[in-house]
């Protein structure tokens, strides 16, 4: 073999080995600024006399979330989305009414939002026995959302606690 073939080969070799590493580290920086602007969005109940309670939407992760949309279910029936009249048809008949922040179509949730969705303040147990009851063991909100990027398909679920 001369040598002008094998020089030639090797650098066909080298080349294609730089093409490989090149679209590997494409992909991966695409996947890391994915991953730098994903939101983490969190459903919680929370009861402490005296003081706010109810259910908290909390986005702890590193971006806006673009909520697609929400699905609110009572008793197991689907009442539709989480807006002013899904609220009003969760809250139908409690005593005490609880203060809903409710969503629009084009919701956009931003990096660290936390905030009650469904609350009563100052929570007392006897007087709110009625809403806890709502927020623990009737209701089930699902709120389906994306990145920047879009297309991901996430999910937050608050479902009701079962009976044990």
């Amino acid at each position: 073999m001369e040598a002008e073939t094998v020089v030639a080969a090797c650098a066909v070799v080298i080349a294609v080995a730089s093409l490989a590493v090149s679209v590997y580290e494409v992909r991966a920086t695409r996947q890391h600024n994915r991953h730098s602007v994903r939101p983490i969005l969190q459903l919680q109940r929370g009861m402490s006399k005296g003081h706010k309670a109810g259910i908290k939407l909390i986005n702890s992760g590193l971006g806006p979330a673009f909520v697609v949309s929400t699905t609110l279910t009572v008793d197991g029936e689907v009442i539709g989305a989480w807006n002013k009249a899904g609220a009003d048809r969760a809250r139908d008949g409690l005593v005490a009414w609880p203060y809903a922040v409710t969503f629009t179509e084009t919701q956009t949730i931003a990096t660290g939002y936390e905030e009650f969705l469904l609350s009563v303040d100052p929570y007392e147990p006897q007087a709110h026995a009625e809403f806890i009851d709502l927020i623990t063991r009737r209701l089930h909100l699902q709120i389906r959302y994306e990145s920047l990027y879009g297309g991901e398909n996430f999910h937050v679920t608050l479902r009701p606690r079962t009976q044990g």
